[in-house]
């Protein structure tokens, strides 16, 4: 029996919380953005009043205490043995994606990504002066599946990053080895470096499909792969913005720390302090909210597959599902998914910002009661106006 509460949630409604404050003074539950309602992780806590009570702010860079906790549970997690000299710390992922686009090929050059997907990702491109260049995954049934003829065409034009998403935010995805070996081909054949978001690796819902690094395949693959994690949604911390690339090879490690130079700065302190705490011991709260999540995945998906007009599919990672909502659009004679639900008093996010619109995102991170009561919303609004 876990000795962590995942019932109750701290209230939000009138704190610093983007997610919250969208709506607030309406009675709309907020189940959009990907944080989740959940306080961090007690150890994680107990770190952070450590190093306030030391009262010292100087200027900081990682310790090597960090650096072993980071290798430790990546190693423990994943199997993925890094080297330290591999970590580039950073303030967030989409920072660490968007320096990538700077970092390869050239301004017009090309640069990959399958949609849908984490709205940063199309926008990266264009900060870079690079073109994005883009292909729907396919839902074959009750999974996401690339379409590899045209991912094949598509890095063909002169094309020289490709941006993976894995586990993949929103549709849930966590690609297997023979999809990642595939990947790696088709980038060795067309001489692609990958950027591979990684930052849900912690969030694998079933232990039969765990994450695979893609860096970790073979040694080919590492030379061209900049991987991206952060504890920030495993252990629910994105304000204390930290996260880090890993970059095994030597030369494109520099070129993306030549990106950084002068634009990208330090990372927070107490950023620091939680991310070694998040790996080195907050496996158990890990443990625990994932129990909480599978089963507030399942809930997700047979409330919606139960309904008219709207349909999703297994979620493998993360805490959020992917929903269709083409046949209740098309019914009801709708624009688009998010002001219905909102009017029902549920905020989604819109599947247009992800590159498919007449989709919506809702995020499951949260006490099953206030689950129940969105599902509860979004089943009324459906059956009521059907």
């Amino acid at each position: 029996m876990s000795s962590f509460d995942f019932t109750t949630a701290p209230d939000r409604s009138a704190s610093d919380s983007i997610k919250w404050r969208r709506y607030a003074g309406r009675d709309i539950l907020p189940m959009w953005v990907a944080d989740m309602d959940f306080a961090a992780p007690p150890p994680v806590l107990d770190a952070l009043r450590r190093r306030i009570d030391h009262g010292v702010f100087g200027y900081a860079d990682p310790w090597p205490s960090v650096l072993e906790a980071v290798v430790e549970g990546i190693a423990r997690d994943h199997d993925w043995h890094i080297h330290p000299d591999w970590l580039v710390w950073l303030p967030g992922v989409v920072t660490g994606f968007n320096l990538a686009a700077r970092a390869v090929g050239r301004p017009g050059s090309g640069v990959f990504t399958a949609t849908p997907v984490y709205p940063p990702f199309l926008h990266a491109p264009a900060h870079s002066e690079r073109r994005l260049v883009s292909v729907p995954l396919l839902r074959q049934q009750d999974r996401w599946e690339w379409d590899w003829p045209a991912t094949e065409a598509a890095v063909a034009d002169d094309v020289s990053l490709f941006m993976l998403c894995n586990p993949h935010n929103p549709v849930g995805r966590v690609f297997q080895r023979d999809e990642l070996t595939r990947i790696a081909a088709l980038a060795e054949r067309h001489d692609l470096i990958i950027c591979s978001d990684e930052i849900h690796c912690g969030l694998v819902l079933d232990p039969n499909t765990p994450h695979i690094p893609i860096a970790s395949l073979d040694e080919t693959v590492a030379r061209r792969t900049i991987t991206l994690m952060a504890p920030s949604k495993t252990w629910n911390i994105p304000a204390l913005y930290c996260a880090f690339a890993i970059i095994p090879d030597h030369g494109l490690r520099n070129r993306y720390k030549r990106a950084m130079a002068g634009i990208v700065p330090h990372v927070n302190v107490l950023g620091l302090t939680a991310t070694e705490a998040a790996y080195r011991d907050g496996d158990p709260w890990r443990q625990a909210l994932l129990t909480t999540l599978r089963a507030n995945a399942r809930k997700t998906i047979d409330a919606i597959q139960a309904l008219p007009g709207v349909r999703t599919t297994p979620v493998e990672a993360t805490y959020l599902a992917w929903i269709d909502c083409a046949g209740l659009l098309q019914e009801r004679g709708l624009d688009g998914p998010c002001a219905f639900f909102e009017a029902a008093g549920v905020g989604l996010s819109d599947g247009r910002d992800f590159g498919q619109p007449g989709f919506v995102r809702l995020n499951f991170g949260c006490p099953p009661a206030r689950l129940e009561e969105a599902l509860r919303r979004i089943r009324h609004a459906v059956m009521e106006t059907g």
